[in-house]
């Protein structure tokens, strides 16, 4: 069956991928000095000053299973753009995100729609994720008060525990985020996502750490909901490159809709 119009929307709006992509540096907690600070590297160190990454999403529910690739192009926290390689109903789909505004290609009414940020809150395409989550990281930093917690072991790494409260009248979907970061690599290896009644939504992990073009990087990761047994979807990259020279003119209309594979 075609996808709907707004299915289509839902799908590419989201593609700025939400990839802990980081550097192997290690700062200790005294350097970083503070829980905005650590919140502050690891934000910046997850981008890089460019990326390319080739990735698989997969939905899975009780009784059944839905598997969509692409590839993402990123340039510092403005910049992204997006190509849905697979599957067949889907291929040539793209997503652009310049700063603050974002369009989206349909190629099977070859259209160019831009999106509203009132969408940000929609699940994406079905899955455990909203499009907060997965295009509008760098709010953690500007739109969240931050309080350094304690230090826990996740997946064998001692992490930052730091508690992210959102500030008045933000644009934010979380009231609360609670994350773990690296205190060795800074990768974001666990995070939960709260409501403003302080109930536990959904909770992220990062798992599969590894040098895949040049850094260290989780190469898969998980976002489960508090209360949907069953319910996963999972996210896994397959190549890597970083810090390489692109121009700002490889985000636009023009090389959305010219993009196949």
């Amino acid at each position: 069956m075609r996808m709907s119009l707004l299915n289509y929307v839902k799908l590419t709006l989201s593609f700025a991928i939400f990839l802990p992509v980081l550097s192997v540096a290690a700062v200790t907690k005294t350097d970083a000095g503070s829980a905005k600070e650590i919140v502050v590297l690891s934000d910046k160190q997850m981008r890089g000053e460019s990326s390319y990454t080739v990735a698989t999403m997969n939905i899975i529910r009780p009784d059944w299973t839905r598997s969509m690739s692409m590839k993402s192009w990123t340039k510092g926290q403005d910049l992204s753009l997006v190509l849905v390689t697979a599957p067949a109903k889907d291929k040539g789909s793209a997503s652009l995100k310049r700063k603050k505004e974002m369009w989206n290609w349909i190629p099977s009414i070859e259209r160019v729609i831009k999106i509203a940020p009132s969408m940000l809150s929609q699940s994406w395409m079905g899955s455990d994720f909203t499009n907060d989550d997965l295009i509008n990281q760098s709010s953690i930093v500007v739109d969240y008060t931050h309080t350094l917690v304690k230090e826990e072991m996740v997946d064998g790494d001692n992490s930052y525990v730091i508690d992210a409260f959102s500030k008045e009248d933000a644009p934010v979907v979380w009231s609360k985020v609670r994350l773990w970061i690296s205190t060795k690599s800074y990768l974001q290896r666990r995070v939960e996502f709260y409501d403003e009644s302080d109930a536990l939504i959904n909770t992220m992990e990062t798992f599969d750490v590894k040098q895949l073009g040049g850094r260290l990087i989780a190469t898969r990761m998980t976002m489960v909901p508090a209360e949907k047994p069953g319910n996963k979807t999972e996210m896994t990259t397959h190549e890597a490159q970083f810090d390489f020279e692109l121009g700002d003119d490889f985000f636009s209309q023009q090389q959305m809709r010219a993009l196949r594979d």
